[in-house]
């Protein structure tokens, strides 16, 4: 038989959930993360169903100077065509109806257990969009770590390892900081067509179902699905910051500013793009930066790192770039290799 308690919700959890007056109480969410990437991201509908395709322009014509009598060389661009795909999160919170009658506050219980299969659904997309890669796992999206997979130190690479930092770290803590720019020219989310973005919430009402010995009970049921695919069209307006070693990091040996500076002179304007770019790292590299312009006194170091009020709230940006605390960059990356 099933062990209902590790998959269903039942009386205890709501005895857990109960304030002492009788009613459900709010839960505070502690597992709940910051995951800022699916607020500032943009998404557009795909053009081939779960496929978004995209040309990429490779290659200028050539031009020439001309003279009096003397034709003009014929000559052509050069393009390519891209195809990106979507995937697709799905949960089922299910509620045995017998329980919900036992409950004071029926609603609020499937409220509350609601709130954290959105919140485990915002984890997963984000880590999907940093992390997930379709080589390996076909059924999910590819993301920014599969695209940016490499580091060219010589910087005469013509891919994305070019706009990928090494930023020293040999062992087995090492984590990363992105520079995104987010546009439907540079970096943007996907979603199906005929669909729509984020999150969709359906109450499937009762549901009839059979527990682990075949027999039938019935349920409340609601469920959650989450499109979602990732588009690179021009991987110059992006930059990852790899291979920063965590504890060195923490210790105060990395110099991230110097690092940061040569990922902002990688990328393209993002007034070129139409768009808007995001810093992202996640808490330990922000109080890392933090210190560093703290315990530095130089000047400079002020100028770059600064609050300021952007889209009606103040954030903390560097050269302008807002940036992003989010709990989806983990400190437990592979190393980066080279070309």
């Amino acid at each position: 038989m099933a062990t209902l308690g590790n998959t269903f919700l039942n009386l205890v959890d709501v005895y857990k959930r109960t304030d002492p007056k009788g009613g459900i109480a709010d839960v505070i969410e502690l597992l709940m993360q910051e995951n800022p990437i699916l607020q500032d991201a943009i998404a557009v509908e795909c053009n081939m169903g779960g496929v978004h395709r995209h040309t990429i322009r490779t290659g200028l014509p050539s031009v020439s100077w001309g003279a009096l009598y003397r034709g003009i060389p014929q000559s052509k661009s050069r393009t390519q065509q891209v195809d990106d795909t979507t995937g697709f999160i799905e949960a089922l919170a299910t509620v045995d109806k017998r329980l919900l009658e036992l409950s004071k506050d029926p609603a609020k219980v499937r409220l509350t257990e609601s709130q954290a299969f959105l919140e485990a659904m915002s984890q997963e997309a984000a880590t999907g969009i940093f992390y997930h890669n379709t080589a390996t796992t076909p059924e999910k999206i590819k993301g920014l770590s599969a695209r940016y997979a490499a580091y060219d130190t010589a910087g005469t690479s013509s891919t994305s390892a070019r706009n990928v930092i090494h930023a020293g770290g040999s062992g087995s803590d090492n984590t990363s900081i992105w520079f995104v720019t987010w546009s439907d020219r540079a970096t943007h989310l996907l979603y199906p067509e005929g669909t729509k973005a984020g999150v969709s919430r359906e109450d499937k009402g009762d549901q009839r179902v059979l527990d682990g010995d075949g027999n039938p009970y019935y349920v409340k049921e609601e469920m959650f699905t989450h499109h979602l695919g990732l588009a690179v069209k021009d991987w110059r307006y992006n930059a990852r910051i790899a291979n920063i070693d965590v504890s060195s990091a923490i210790a105060g040996n990395v110099d991230l500013y110097k690092f940061m500076r040569q990922a902002y002179y990688k990328m393209q304007s993002t007034y070129v793009a139409n768009g808007k770019q995001v810093i992202y790292m996640n808490r330990e590299m922000m109080e890392v930066l933090d210190a560093l312009a703290t315990n530095d006194g130089a000047s400079d170091n002020f100028v770059r790192l600064k609050m300021q009020e952007v889209e009606g709230k103040m954030v903390t940006t560097y050269r302008g770039i807002p940036i992003r605390c989010t709990d989806a960059l983990v400190n437990t990356e592979a190393l980066v290799p080279s070309v």
